[in-house]
């Protein structure tokens, strides 16, 4: 095979390991093309397994540049919420479990992994959700295997600890999200209310170059007379529903300009959390 007929064959699980391990599409495009750049320089003939290698490639760059973006995120104006990623499943490489591939990728999951240090945050991708060994996860963060283990422990108990909850039954998300769509744009509080949990979450990340709350907005009632406010506020809105982060979501857009992407996250008949990424960096891929 070729260099590019191997690195087709494994690109969109590449990308889906950058993805969840930066939450950026741009940062894991960039990544998984370095990863292809240097697969040239060495050569697919030198290789035994041309995938593992690969991994172990993009696994690393994606540490690198995690922390160097520690700096970065500490001086973030407001919530720093993950660049979303709009319409695919995010390169999953066909394990057993499709709910954990799902909620790995959901844009709540993701909020909670910026809490871990870059070490645990790719030792746990590879492990937890990718599956590898820890004999193969210590070859990519260049520590001892019982380190290793010890890194993979402490970051999945962090994540247990703070687990956002999540609706596996893909037929509630649809009626919840398809209910809450209507009670939005119908300007119904009642309804609105109705759909949210009583501790449901609004983060909105404008990055300080849009209006965005700073802080994150808590309760059905808060969080609904935002919304209210948001959409009225928006000349020539249109609402295109959309897939946001393997979940249910949709694109706001005045006159044909995107001005917000908003993630649903649904457990228990009603919605839990939204992520409202309005910063203009993170929708340039959607101009």
């Amino acid at each position: 095979m070729t260099t590019v007929e191997v690195f087709e064959e494994h690109r969109e699980r590449l990308f889906g390991l950058a993805y969840r391990m930066l939450s950026s599409v741009s940062d894991a495009q960039d990544v998984v093309q370095e990863a292809y750049l240097r697969l040239e320089r060495q050569g697919v003939a030198s290789l035994e397994t041309p995938g593992a290698w690969l991994t172990t490639v993009t696994s690393r760059l994606c540490l690198d540049r995690l922390r160097s973006a520690r700096a970065r995120r500490e001086t973030y104006v407001g919530p720093w919420l993950p660049e979303p990623l709009i319409g695919r499943a995010g390169g999953a490489p066909d394990p057993a479990d499709r709910v954990t591939l799902a909620e790995s990728v959901s844009m709540a999951f993701l909020v909670v992994m910026e809490s871990l240090s870059p070490a645990e945050r790719v030792a746990f991708v590879l492990h937890d959700v990718f599956g590898y060994g820890h004999d193969e996860v210590a070859q990519v963060v260049g520590r001892g295997e019982v380190a290793c283990r010890q890194l993979v422990s402490r970051a999945r108990r962090h994540v247990r600890e703070r687990r956002p909850r999540f609706e596996a039954d893909p037929g509630e998300r649809d009626r919840v999200a398809e209910a809450f769509l209507n009670a939005s744009l119908g300007g119904d509080l009642d309804a609105l209310l109705a759909v949210l949990d009583p501790d449901v979450v609004l983060r909105s990340d404008g990055g300080g170059l849009v209006k965005a709350a700073r802080k994150p907005i808590h309760g059905a009632d808060r969080v609904a007379r935002f919304l209210q406010r948001l959409l009225r506020s928006q000349a020539g809105l249109e609402i295109e529903r959309a897939q946001v982060n393997g979940g249910h979501g949709f694109i706001t857009r005045s006159n044909g300009r995107p001005v917000a992407v908003v993630a649903l996250d649904i457990a228990a008949g009603r919605v839990t959390d939204l992520h409202v990424v309005a910063n203009p960096q993170k929708l340039a891929g959607l101009q």
